[in-house]
């Protein structure tokens, strides 16, 4: 009786809006990270498979154009050159549409796949899908891919100014390894 006084409660709150739940788990590192195909704002289709054989960075993030997500986006594109030094493609990620990336990455120059994931697939798959405030976003996270299509690093929490340098640096890292 508790369990299903619990879930209604929980269930009651997300529909106020009041709290953010996730709905799945995140890969954590040494897994096997979640292939997907999605679209770019260029309409290209990409996966994960298609980058074996290279590190990736996979970030997810909630929405184009606001302030944090700006930000961050703006911040790996300040250090791209740095990534592909390093042979590593940066990804974003969100469930805004192509259209809505494809202005995004017009208005700040942003030289790297936007991928839209309108249905929230890859989202899911990577346990980032959440509802907050009665909005489906993906939460502000972000995947190290190595080039045998594993997860090397989960960024669970990210700070939009900083996080770049230390994706990279770590990055620098295990390529020392």
């Amino acid at each position: 009786m508790h369990r299903i006084v619990t879930l209604a409660l929980s269930s009651a709150l997300l529909i106020a809006g009041s709290i953010s739940v996730s709905l799945a788990e995140p890969p954590g590192a040494g897994a096997a990270a979640p292939d997907f195909e999605l679209k770019d704002q260029n309409g290209q289709l990409h996966s994960i498979e298609d980058y074996r054989g290279r590190w990736v960075v996979l970030y997810f993030y909630p929405k184009d154009d606001t302030p944090g997500c700006t930000t961050e986006a703006c911040e790996f594109r300040d250090n791209v050159f740095a990534f592909k030094d390093l042979d590593c493609q940066i990804l974003g990620v969100s469930l805004d549409d192509e259209a809505s990336h494809r202005e995004f990455a017009e208005k700040y120059g942003l030289p790297f796949p936007l991928l839209a994931d309108t249905t929230g697939m890859a989202a899911t798959a990577y346990g980032v899908k959440s509802n907050i405030v009665g909005m489906t976003v993906a939460k502000r996270q972000t995947f190290l891919i190595d080039p045998d299509g594993n997860v090397a690093r989960h960024y669970a929490k990210v700070d939009p100014d900083t996080h770049s340098k230390q994706v990279l640096a770590d990055l620098q890292a295990l390529q020392a390894e």
